[in-house]
């Protein structure tokens, strides 16, 4: 009987969950919270939920896994030594847990995302290894998120753990992980473009497979940088048995009500693409368009707990940031409202300035400026403005008051995270220039003068 796996994407977050069955009987790998996904996906399949499997306990989003479990009736199969507070059938390395006459499925240990972390391999004529966080395509799980203390332990248990799959495993074995579309819990890039893998592929292309120990956890050590706030709080919820996500509608807000959120320092977000937000919008409110990494960055940067308020042009555009607010465990927007800015405010309209790295260049000529670059402290050891103030994207909230009280002029790589920044540099008073272009592409060619390799400039 031939097995099917259906991949559920969750692009916003950059990964994977994935529902396997034989046409009568399903098994699901690494559920997100809004579980109605999964559920769709078995009954248009027309087959049975038996069995839910974690790789691990997630630091990037809430899991669905107990939900979708007690929905269902499933199993629910976590490592035997994690501690949770819910109820589970404990599961150690080497059980073999039988799905189904066609469907059997074993448990590898395979530590250094975290030091529990499973991955699952589907056995039979066709194998697959659900690898999770553990093997990605062409990198492995970033190490360092149970803190800095255990870094260089998991980053070597990681080693091996790639290693063993590859080991024990048949070339032929298809490779689904859990990260590595986008994901921060990547250690470095991944496989840029690649869809699908095996183990013979990763054995062939994947660095860990390629280097010694030693260089292994040297390059990926260097290669860390930072990951979104948010994850602190992903372990504990997930430890907890969360629900399903709430995706009801959330209060609709009127003209009054988005004043006075305003008025009490509430976050209003702006879910319209950049140029529409520079167009026109709310003084005060903040743009993160969902046309980007929407719910990575809002994440990241929100006081946990602070209220959001939702503004979008469409219901579709609320609900879809209401669901990838769940998925991080920002359970429900305080309230939402649709349609365009001239209905949220009776107040004048603000814009925000838009240029180019040849605007900034010849702007350069006739008045001083500050430049704000909002990259990744990565991105601007590779290259940065001579001149260039720096402080990354997810420092901003904390360091608002290093920002000088002159015209700044804000840029990251293509515009996206200038517009947050500059949405929120604006909210505090200051005369501020979005910068909407490339800067691999235009900074250079501009004319303004490019460096490398030093250190971060301080306001």
């Amino acid at each position: 009987m031939t097995i099917t796996i259906v991949s559920i994407e969750t692009p916003s977050l950059g990964d994977r969950s994935y529902l396997a069955h034989d046409g009568k009987v399903a098994f699901v790998v690494d559920p997100q919270r809004d579980v109605d996904r999964v559920l769709d996906a078995a009954a248009q399949a027309g087959v049975r939920i038996a069995h839910v499997f974690e790789t691990h306990i997630h630091n990037d989003y809430v899991t669905g896994g107990f939900a979708l479990a007690q929905q269902t009736g499933a199993g629910y199969h976590v490592n035997a030594d994690d501690d949770v507070s819910f109820a589970r059938s404990g599961i150690h390395d080497g059980d073999v847990v039988d799905v189904s006459p066609t469907m059997r499925v074993r448990a590898m240990h395979t530590p250094g995302h975290t030091f529990t972390h499973l991955s699952y391999v589907l056995e039979g004529e066709e194998p697959v290894v659900f690898s999770g966080g553990s093997l990605l395509f062409g990198s492995t799980g970033r190490p360092d998120l149970l803190g800095a203390v255990h870094t260089h332990e998991l980053a070597r248990h990681q080693y091996s753990s790639a290693r063993r799959l590859a080991t024990e495993l048949s070339d032929e074995t298809r490779v689904m992980p859990t990260h590595g579309f986008g994901s921060f819990c990547a250690a470095t890039s991944t496989g840029e473009g690649t869809t699908a893998s095996t183990i013979g592929r990763e054995r062939a292309t994947n660095p860990v497979m390629s280097q010694d120990e030693e260089d292994f956890v040297a390059d990926t050590l260097a290669g860390l940088d930072a990951y979104p706030a948010y994850y602190v709080h992903m372990g504990p919820a997930n430890s907890g048995g969360p629900d399903a996500a709430d995706l009801s509608e959330p209060e609709r807000a009127d003209k009054e009500q988005i004043r006075r959120r305003l008025e009490d320092g509430e976050w209003l977000v702006d879910l319209r693409n950049r140029t529409a937000f520079a167009a026109g919008h709310v003084p005060g409110t903040f743009n993160f368009g969902l046309d980007g990494q929407f719910v990575t960055y809002l994440g990241w940067l929100i006081p946990w707990g602070t209220p959001v308020t939702l503004l979008g042009q469409t219901p579709e555009q609320v609900a879809e940031a209401q669901r990838d607010l769940a998925r991080i465990g920002i359970d429900r927007p305080a309230a939402a409202a649709t349609g365009g800015p001239q209905e949220w405010t009776d107040q004048p309209l603000g814009t925000q300035t838009t240029a180019t790295f040849a605007d900034l260049a010849q702007v350069r000529h006739h008045r001083a400026v500050t430049v704000l670059d909002v990259r990744r402290v990565s991105e601007w050891r590779e290259s940065h403005l001579e001149g260039a103030v720096h402080i990354p994207i997810h420092e901003i909230v904390t360091r608002m008051d290093e920002v000088p009280e002159s015209e700044v002029w804000v840029h990251c790589a293509s515009g996206y995270r200038a517009s947050i920044v500059a949405s929120l540099v604006a909210a505090t008073g200051r005369r501020v220039v979005a910068v909407d272009d490339s800067f691999a592409d235009s900074a250079a060619r501009a004319g303004l003068p490019v460096v490398t390799d030093q250190e971060p400039a301080s306001a």
